[in-house]
């Protein structure tokens, strides 16, 4: 079962990886656009630093990208911590749901981006980030 409880944190590697791509492939045309040179560009420059400067639309996928380097970090914690003490049938597939939510959250903020969906995606998803922390503390406090 351990291989099974780490599919689904490997697929959402994968998907950050897409989006940082989607990202890239959407930005670098519209600093184009705008007219900002890379090379003549501040030293020490953020990605923040484009509010205003380039389309709502453009950043939305770089919000995205961000949003997949903080929560799912305590999803691959605790994706490693079951998958080593013993996934469930019942492990997984919340991994999975959890999953299935964040690649919709990600579709939806950097295309739609309302905030109301995107507030029941991510709380879904948070729910299913508790389960599986229950479950890690089940199986290292308790064992």
């Amino acid at each position: 079962m351990q291989a099974q409880m780490l599919a689904p944190a490997a697929v959402l590697v994968a998907w950050t990886l897409i989006v940082m791509f989607w990202m890239m492939a959407t930005r670098l045309p519209a600093l184009a656009k705008s007219g900002i040179d890379l090379k003549q560009a501040k030293p020490g420059g953020r990605g923040q630093d484009l509010e205003g400067v380039l389309p709502d639309a453009i950043n939305w996928k770089a919000h995205n990208y961000m949003h997949l380097l903080e929560q799912p970090t305590l999803f691959y914690a605790l994706s490693a911590i079951i998958a080593l003490l013993g996934a469930g049938g019942t492990d997984v597939l919340i991994a999975w749901i959890y999953v299935a939510l964040r690649i919709v959250h990600s579709i939806w903020q950097a295309t739609v981006n309302r905030i109301p969906v995107r507030l029941l995606l991510f709380g879904l998803s948070t729910l299913c980030l508790i389960a599986l922390a229950v479950r890690a503390i089940e199986l290292t406090v308790f064992a």
